[in-house]
């Protein structure tokens, strides 16, 4: 005998967010952070790099260089990336053109999760219980109710909010995991559709560096649907078979295979990792596995659970990389929709108390801090940012500060109407989350762009050395890094060598990357000309040589 279903939801409680507020709410997430700034630091400007690259014939399509040295990833997203780029030449910012399709897909990410999500609820064995004398959720409404809940529990996830608004491969292996839930959940009643799901999204895995998660999912996947009792799921097993090839083939073609193992050391992170990286939607999560415990088997539980498992899989033996976890954030969001039809109110009291509290105090101190560079106003966060980052120089903008007090506003309205007498929708819970992380983003991304810009980026550090080095001169960087390459190649338009050995011979000037407070070294053939620093970032010096006469 089947245990009982723990859901009780009334026709009341499943009201849907209105389409207009649920589409300005992705706005709001999605939108900041794509125009107005430079590459940042490390996988940003690296993939950007790449993009530029392909884009001005730099390097071969078939294989994007920085330096001569080529990549380790995959292709698929630095050619989507070059492709924008092109086509926006001459009305386009380069790193506009570049950032435009991967906000795309992190909207194809939230599409897909939130139809994934209502596939999933439409299930019998998700529904609520019926009531005794009727009143009880309508099949159709609950579904989206939970999957509006799916949308808002992803939008909250502080792991995603970085990482999902940089053009790098890892959002297109994001979008391609929603893909692919979306093709499980799809598969009892759009099987079609379902296939091409299927069959396109372990290709964009392995086309994206990621073949060892296109080979787990699809594993995965296969054994959901073969063991289904439904039997137009059971008919997409050949289809995954399909897509499994041609995920495996793409992998040997554009030579993707590669075991990015951590360290022991890294591995003991991951708890750590864990608890921010997915909050708020573990706790919520956890509490979807324990009150549906006995229907862990069912499609509802077990498509996210799985999934998630490959991920947190792939983070584990790639020594907690955030990367790689960053794939489990749109199965645990589905896991998490699914704890709000059996939450007691004093659990959603308490994530709505701890949300005003929390993001309403990220939100005055951003104030305090854009009031204090604008007008002195207190003194000291103003002189705290100058101490920090010496040489930025504030600026204004009346744009950004009409998007910031519009979104502050917005906040506002919405904390008095959760606080208000709106009890009733099973959404309600993750209404200021993710409102709180939307408002966060937007304000760091209006207000305090200028100083996280000058941060973040190697924009201050490429102007001090040009103030050494002239414009197009030969670079040997065979001792710095790929995303300092990149800043010197592209912002810095120098002719970098980047290649370890004997051929960047004739260039006459050599950069090192130095750690903090250690003795440049002398090196035979070159003499020293300057040490430059990162602004914001002390471990970063770069040490500039001279190949020395003769």
């Amino acid at each position: 005998m089947n245990a009982p279903n723990p859901a009780l939801v009334s026709q009341r409680a499943v009201q849907r967010i209105p389409r207009l507020a649920l589409l300005l709410f992705c706005g709001a997430y999605v939108l900041p952070g794509v125009f107005g700034r430079d590459p940042w630091k490390n996988a940003d400007i690296t993939a950007f790099g790449y993009m530029m690259n392909l884009a001005r014939g730099a390097s071969p399509w078939h294989l994007p260089s920085l330096g001569g040295v080529p990549s380790d990833g995959g292709v698929l997203p630095y050619w989507l990336g070059a492709v924008f780029i092109k086509l926006g030449n001459g009305w386009l910012a380069p790193e506009l053109a570049a950032r435009i399709p991967f906000a795309l897909l992190l909207v194809l990410t939230l599409a897909l999760l939130w139809y994934a999500t209502y596939y999933l609820a439409r299930t019998e064995d998700a529904q609520p219980l019926p009531f005794a004398f009727g009143g009880e959720a309508k099949p159709q409404d609950y579904a989206r109710a939970i999957a509006d809940a799916s949308l808002l529990a992803l939008i909250s996830t502080l792991g995603l909010l970085q990482l999902g608004h940089e053009t790098t491969p890892e959002l297109m292996q994001l979008a391609a995991t929603a893909m692919f839930i979306f093709g499980l959940a799809a598969s009892p009643t759009r099987p079609w559709v379902a296939r091409a799901a299927l069959v396109l999204a372990p290709a964009m895995l392995a086309a994206s560096a990621a073949p060892a998660t296109a080979l787990m999912l699809s594993l995965t996947g296969l054994l959901v649907n073969w063991r289904s009792r439904f039997e137009a799921a059971r008919k997409t097993v050949p289809w995954q078979l399909l897509g499994l090839l041609i995920a495996a083939g793409l992998a040997h073609l554009l030579d993707t295979w590669a075991w990015r193992t951590g360290t022991p050391q890294g591995m003991a992170g991951l708890p750590k990792l864990l608890a921010w990286f997915t909050w708020p939607v573990w706790p919520l999560a956890a509490w979807t596995l324990w009150q549906w415990r006995a229907h862990v088997s069912h499609r509802h539980v077990s498509v996210p659970l799985l999934c998630a498992l490959v991920a947190m899989a792939s983070c584990l033996t790639m020594g907690s990389s955030d990367r790689a976890l960053m794939l489990a954030l749109p199965s645990l969001a589905v896991l998490a929709a699914f704890a709000l039809p059996t939450l007691q109110r004093s659990m959603g009291a308490a994530i709505d108390w701890f949300s005003v509290f929390f993001f309403s105090g990220w939100a005055l101190a951003f104030w305090v801090v854009y009031l204090s560079m604008q007008t002195g106003l207190p003194a000291k966060p103003a002189v705290n940012v100058a101490r920090l980052l010496p040489g930025f120089e504030p600026s204004f903008s009346a744009w950004a500060l009409l998007w910031a007090a519009l979104g502050t506003a917005a906040w506002i309205w919405l904390v008095s109407w959760r606080t208000g007498r709106h009890r009733h929708p099973i959404w309600k819970s993750l209404v200021l989350p993710a409102g709180g992380v939307a408002l966060n983003w937007l304000l760091a991304m209006t207000l305090l762009l200028p100083p996280l810009d000058f941060a973040f980026t190697y924009m201050p550090m490429v102007q001090r050395i040009a103030r050494h080095i002239p414009k197009g001169a030969c670079i040997d960087a065979s001792q710095l890094k790929i995303p300092q390459v990149a800043a010197l190649e592209i912002p810095g338009r120098w002719r970098v060598d980047a290649r370890q050995g004997g051929a960047n011979a004739a260039c006459v000037w050599r950069l090192v990357d130095l750690p903090f407070k250690r003795a440049a070294p002398e090196l035979a053939g070159w003499r020293l000309v300057a040490r430059e620093r990162r602004p914001g970032d002390r471990g970063e010096t770069i040490v500039i040589y001279r190949r020395s006469p003769g």
